[in-house]
């Protein structure tokens, strides 16, 4: 089984526990908060990656991590289980599923919004508005500046390109003038 498999599996009854107790953005915070202590260290990524270390030092380890960063039993529970089965290094990917599983079961999109020049909060806010109307979710945009697009804006939401550049609109004239 692929890791992002793993990964989406854990997620997904992480969020149906949190749903149950109503602490789905609380363990996505804290999900969040240790893959990123974890991905952070070069230290604790030796340590828990190697076979040399026994489980019990490794355990004693995580334990005073979690008592630091104070973590709550449950998300506590998952990351020695993870590290029971030698997965704890699939929890950067755990967090990043249990984002998008959090996302989908509170209404939430996450779109990027990609422009030629650099847009003014009004008209980022603006966009927003009219994707959250035509999605009927909460839109929390990610903006980002490509110069290479010339003018004109382009927004991904998940899978879906939705290409409003200029340069795209330039490369079409461009196949019909070579086409005839």
């Amino acid at each position: 089984m692929s890791t992002n498999a793993i990964a989406k599996r854990y997620a997904k009854a992480l969020v149906q526990i949190g749903s149950e107790a109503g602490t789905v953005d609380g363990f996505n915070a804290e999900l969040a908060r240790f893959s990123t202590l974890l991905s952070g260290s070069r230290e604790l990524a030796a340590v828990f990656g190697n076979p040399a270390y026994g489980i019990g030092p490794k355990k004693a380890i995580l334990q005073d991590l979690v008592a630091k960063v104070e973590v709550s039993p449950t998300v506590s529970n998952l990351l020695m289980l993870l590290l029971e089965r030698g997965r704890l290094s699939v929890l950067p990917l755990i967090s990043e599923s249990y984002g998008a599983f959090a996302d989908e079961l509170s209404g939430v999109i996450r779109p990027t919004l990609t422009s030629g020049l650099p847009l003014d909060a009004a008209q980022v806010e603006a966009i927003g508005q009219a994707l959250a109307q035509s999605t009927g979710k909460t839109v929390k945009l990610k903006v980002e500046v490509d110069p290479a697009l010339i003018g004109g804006v382009v927004t991904k939401i998940g899978g879906k390109v939705f290409d409003g550049s200029v340069r795209t609109q330039l490369a079409n004239i461009q196949d019909i003038l070579q086409k005839g």
